[in-house]
This record gives C-alpha cells, structure tokens and sequence, in this order.
C-alpha cells in the first residue's frame, strides 16, 4: 500500500522509474559505509551489492536520461540493530534543474504523504547544521577550533583518533540530533564542506556543502544532494575518501572510473535524495524496530 502511494507520488510528477543492476564494480569509497562483497569465478573475480544506486542513475542522468527514480534493495555491511539492518529499501531520485530548496521541499512533500494517516498535518522544521550544534553544544561546527569540539565532547568520548568529520559524526547522533522535536520533521541543511560527499558546495559559501538530512523526531529518513557535476573535484574527493581509508588500515579499493567517465561527459546541473523506506514503514506502522517491517530480516 504505502509503496503503491509511493509510485502514485512519482507518477503524479512524471518521473520515470529505472531499474539498475545491484551488481557493482568497485565498492563505495565513503570511509563511513562497507560495501558487501560477492566472490565470483575466479575469470570474473569479485563484485559489490550496491550501498546505493546512486553512481548508476547518474550514468544515466549524463546519457540524457530524464526525472527518475528508483526503489530497491541496497546492502552495507557491518549494519545491524534496532534501526540498521545489511539489506533495505531505499527510494532514491533525481531531478533536473533543482535547487536545494526544491528537493527539499519534493522530500519534505514526499515524506508528509507517506505518513499522513499515521502523523497528520506533521510539523516541519528547517535548521543549518551551523545553527542546530550551536544551539546544542555551543560550538560552531563549520570554522570552530577543533579544541572547542572536544572540549564540548568532554569525557563522553575517547577523542583520540578521532578526526574532525568523525568526532562531528558523533557528537551529532550523541548531542544534536537528540534535540530534535519527536513529532516534527526537521530538515537539517548546509553540512560542513568536509562532508560533502557527493554533493556540491554552496556558491554562497564554500565552508557548506548544499546537502541535507531529514529526521522525524531522531530517526533520520533522507539524505540529499544538489549533486557535484565536476568529474576533477569527484576524484579528488573519493581519493581523499581512500586516503583515510587507508590510514586506518583498511583496503583500498579502486575508484568508480565509470560515474567518473559520466561526469566527464557531462551529468546535468539535477539534485538527488535517497529515503529508507524501512525506516517510513516504522513509522507509518508504529513499529520501534526494523525488523518488525521486513519480511525476511537478515539479522534477526
């Protein structure tokens, strides 16, 4: 039912949905996400299940593809729990043209239909990420001295070995996002350039990245993208993405030559986001646990 309100939300804008393969070349290279490995014969060597279909999408995005969508099974390894599970559902899409505050709002516009029977009339909210770690820990996130961050981290954490990204990670799952209404939806926006990921930075100021995340009280649902189009900054990005990877001691993996090869060619100027069904599902259903959604959990 709630997939069938989701493709009827689609359908109602005219974008088209695409199916790729869940097979993948090379694994993702963001040091925060482990690809599954597949081992093969030994003339086909290893693949990877897709964390996401974003690089593929984005191949067809640059052969002239138009608004798509698509909802499948992703996996990431290491994931497991209440909230986490190796393999779910996401619903991820693209649209040309788009701002931050369009795909924000078609997110926000999405979100509010699949869950109007369950939080009708749902509240939204929207803070930079700048905004809402002052708010919380009283530290600017963006240009603070990394001293004052651990100073606020206090003795709640172990910061040795931690770097910038990785100490925001926590201190934003630990001290933010807690703060958030339980029954609004907050858009969380403007990361800091450091975690761009595969977005772009903001023309306005260089020290964000035009992503964003929405959560429903803690529980986050979306993350999104007005999407990096520089095959030469991508590199660079995903080489910093082994770099780390490499200093804490993990393989180092190929880079994705092909969405590479796309960007060159030329992605369109298009903004993308990605929501766990999953985790929609819990809440549309009131069910705490993901495992209560799926039909086969793969961690029980």
């Amino acid at each position: 039912m709630i997939k069938a309100q989701a493709r009827d939300w689609f359908a109602q804008r005219a974008i088209i949905e695409v199916d790729t393969s869940p097979l993948c070349l090379v694994p993702v290279s963001d040091p925060n996400i482990e690809s599954v490995e597949v081992q093969f014969s030994a003339e086909r060597g290893r693949r990877y299940l897709q964390t996401s279909p974003e690089h593929a999408m984005k191949r067809l995005l640059a052969a002239g593809a138009p608004d798509i969508y698509q909802m499948c099974t992703v996996f990431r390894d290491g994931e497991a729990g209440a909230r986490h599970q190796p393999d779910f559902t996401l619903i991820e899409w693209y649209r040309h043209g788009y701002r931050l505050e369009d795909i924000v709002t078609d997110t926000v516009s999405l979100l509010t239909t699949l869950l109007d029977e369950a939080f009708p009339a749902l509240p939204v909210r929207r803070q930079s990420f700048r905004q809402a770690f002052v708010d919380a820990t009283g530290c600017d996130p963006v240009t603070g001295p990394l001293d004052d961050l651990i100073a606020a981290a206090g003795n709640s954490i172990t910061t040795d070995g931690l770097d910038r990204d990785q100490l925001l990670d926590w201190m934003l799952i630990s001290e933010v996002v807690p703060t958030f209404p339980a029954t609004s939806l907050t858009v969380l926006h403007h990361y800091p350039a450091s975690q761009a990921a595969l977005a772009r930075l903001c023309p306005n100021d260089n020290d964000v990245a035009d992503r964003f995340e929405v959560f429903l009280g803690d529980l986050e649902l979306a993350n999104g993208f007005v999407e990096l189009t520089s095959a030469e900054q991508q590199r660079r990005r995903f080489e910093a993405d082994l770099e780390r990877r490499t200093a804490r001691g993990d393989d180092a993996h190929p880079l994705d030559e092909q969405l590479l090869a796309a960007l060159e060619c030329g992605l369109p100027a298009c903004s993308g986001v990605a929501v766990g069904f999953d985790r929609v599902l819990m809440l549309a259903l009131d069910e705490p646990d993901i495992r209560r959604v799926q039909a086969f959990p793969a961690c029980p």
